[in-house]
């Protein structure tokens, strides 16, 4: 059952109190997921709370949890636990933030050594009250995993740094091994379900980091299950192949509370395979397309086959280039 916000203990997104309940339908059986239990989740869980580290996992409520961190996998969400954005869709808090903790990056780097992690993703919220947007905030925490677990890939998961220039060639400067950015949704729903956001910054934003630096590998992902239609997530995969995206994520949007945006319909696996299949012929080097496939799940492993695409695809064209 959807949480209702109108109990006050669960007061998380005060701007949408007053909006209408929206009633989706009932998962289908393919979204069901296990209850998150287990030795190794309780430890990872408990090696988290121990250092302070808040993730996204827990605060966008996300399906796969249990999966995650029953092998040690967590997705690091830095600059605190409170949004200045109000995306109908997300279940992350929104408010007034705090002011940044400067040991967090610290922190954050201990808990990567801690879990022995090979790949790591950190993401955000959104901090607009800050003036370059939380970017330093992120390059201090790229700099801390790498002196104390050099061989550890890093895969940022950023907010777009709308009017904050000069920060993502901060954040670019840093080295991450893959830069993650999330369009969310199509265009035409953008005033809805992303209303803080331009669609078409989010896009060149992508398209810049490659500009700066072409080595890092590129990511975005969307939510379908919102309201669009088959032509428009094709037209978004033009558009992300036009900014060189390497990596497509599709996965289905989850109602997190009654108040937030309603689920349209859910999507059958039958489409997720039909847009992988269409967003590879389209250049992607990986495309992750599931009801359940969200920007860092998998992630080690998506890396690794990331840069085997890329070195296939490079070798492809020498032979081409020789022959």
């Amino acid at each position: 059952m959807l949480k209702n916000l109108n109990e006050k203990k669960n007061i998380r997104h005060p701007e949408k109190i007053n909006k209408p309940d929206n009633i989706s339908p009932s998962k289908p059986s393919w979204l069901k997921v296990r209850a998150p239990i287990g030795k190794i989740f309780d430890e990872t869980k408990g090696l988290l709370d121990d250092l302070g580290i808040v993730t996204v996992c827990e605060e966008a409520s996300c399906p796969n949890i249990g999966n995650c961190w029953s092998k040690k996998h967590a997705t690091m969400m830095i600059m605190g636990d409170t949004c200045t954005r109000a995306c109908s869709f997300c279940n992350v808090a929104t408010g007034k933030p705090k002011g940044l903790d400067l040991t967090e990056p610290f922190r954050v780097a201990q808990s990567v050594a801690k879990l022995n992690l090979n790949h790591v993703v950190i993401t955000s919220v959104d901090r607009d009250d800050l003036d370059d947007g939380g970017a330093k905030h992120f390059v201090n925490t790229i700099k801390d995993i790498k002196s104390l677990s050099p061989n550890t890939s890093i895969e940022i998961l950023t907010p777009d740094f709308l009017r904050k220039d000069g920060a993502l060639e901060k954040v670019i400067e840093a080295k991450p091994d893959v830069f993650n950015h999330n369009l969310e949704t199509v265009p035409r729903l953008y005033t809805s379900v992303r209303p803080g956001a331009r669609y078409f910054h989010s896009l060149n934003l992508l398209s810049k980091v490659k500009d700066i630096d072409p080595k890092i590998f590129t990511k975005s992902g969307i939510m379908v299950g919102l309201g669009e239609d088959k032509s428009e997530v094709f037209q978004v995969m033009d558009d992300m192949r036009s900014a060189n995206i390497d990596f497509l994520t599709i996965g289905q949007y989850l109602q997190p509370t009654i108040k937030h945006h309603k689920v349209d319909r859910f999507v059958d696996p039958s489409e997720f395979a039909l847009y992988k299949k269409t967003a590879l012929s389209k250049g992607f080097l990986v495309v992750s397309s599931s009801p359940l496939t969200r920007s860092s799940f998998h992630a080690s492993e998506d890396f690794e086959r990331l840069k085997e695409a890329r070195y296939l695809k490079f070798n492809s064209k020498v032979s081409e280039i020789v022959n």
